[in-house]
């Protein structure tokens, strides 16, 4: 690589049936031009995923773009397939974008995270955010999947599996590890039921995850892609269980994107203070733009994920740009815009 920007990798994690497929496909059709390559850990029925991707007609959605760990769940291959699968991505003179993995409904994520660190990965690749997508209807129904012997069938499948957790572990690992929990098939849930699993799930989720209900794993781009987690440098908010223990529609249109414009900032620190508890107070998915700080030559990155936020200096404002706070918030439909923007501004 030649560029000091690192790549962002998206992990996609859920067990079997839960829409993980259907979310990165959705992913692909909806770009906007930015070229994803995808890792893809599927095994059993071999190609299954891979063919459905490939078959997707989009630019951004190459055959040369898919690759395929087809020998055993990630978590228990990563030094021998991923490490040397994302070598090779970087190698290639046309990296991509962005990388999204799709990780086998029973690989652990934490193991995958800190591939992340080792050095081959560490200074080209973050990861941005790890999603995990659950079977809404099958939680309902006081079930972790909704076809249970296919996950039994899916285990038998892999001769490399090195671990036998039971599936409670395992879904309460890829919730641990979560920045973003998609609770997909919430067609085929009223609005209670759905109010009812947000209330459990975030019992088991980390502070700041997202949860968000969702319908065929549709679901804004902005707000799945540019998250900004760094959870390769987060691993002590997502621990694994042993390590712990020794009728809505939610497409585009029901998320909500609006600009808020701050001027030139006296104070960072109080910016921050104030976006966090607005964020808070609001239940904000996302808010992402630059901040003009007076004093400073350079424009604020401001990325926050839940009330998690990230903000840093990147380069000095161009002669040609309007040294200004800028910034956009990302939302599910019903978010209160006229209090958001006078809490912001006041």
């Amino acid at each position: 690589m030649t560029t000091t920007q690192k790549i962002p990798a998206t992990v996609v994690t859920g067990f079997l049936g839960a829409g993980k497929t259907t979310l990165i496909r959705h992913m692909l059709e909806n770009a906007n031009g930015k070229r994803i390559a995808l890792i893809i850990n599927e095994f059993g029925d071999i190609g299954v995923d891979g063919e459905v991707l490939k078959g997707c007609g989009e630019e951004t959605c190459r055959e040369e773009d898919v690759v395929e760990l087809a020998n055993g769940c990630i978590c228990c291959t990563v030094a021998d397939d991923f490490i040397p699968v994302m070598s090779k991505l970087l190698e290639r003179a046309d990296v991509p974008d962005h990388i999204v993995i799709e990780t086998s409904g029973l690989a652990l994520p934490q193991p995958l995270v800190k591939a992340f660190n080792w050095p081959e990965i560490s200074s080209n690749v973050t990861v941005d955010g790890v999603i995990t997508v659950v079977d809404g209807p099958a939680l309902a129904d006081g079930r972790f999947a909704h076809d249970h012997h296919a996950v039994d069938q899916q285990r038998k499948a892999d001769p490399e599996l090195d671990h036998e957790s039971p599936l409670h572990e395992l879904f309460e690992d890829q919730l641990n590890c979560a920045d973003m929990v998609l609770i997909n098939k919430a067609d085929l849930l009223d609005d209670h039921a759905i109010s009812h699993l947000i209330d459990d799930l975030k019992k088991e989720t980390r502070k700041g995850a997202a949860l968000v209900p969702t319908r065929h794993g549709k679901m804004d781009i902005e707000a799945l892609l540019g998250l900004g987690a760094a959870a390769e440098d987060d691993l002590e908010t997502r621990k694994s269980h042993h390590e712990q223990h020794g009728e809505d529609d939610h497409d585009h249109d029901d998320f909500e994107t609006f600009a808020v414009s701050l001027g030139e900032v006296s104070n960072k620190d109080a910016l921050l203070e104030k976006l966090q508890n607005t964020i808070e107070k609001h239940d904000i998915l996302r808010l992402k733009g630059f901040a003009a700080i007076s004093g400073s030559p350079a424009r604020m990155v401001v990325q926050a994920v839940g009330p998690r936020i990230n903000s840093y200096f990147d380069r000095p404002w161009n002669a040609n740009e309007d040294a200004t706070t800028s910034l956009v918030v990302i939302g599910l439909k019903g978010l209160d815009q006229a209090t958001i923007q006078a809490e912001l501004t006041g």
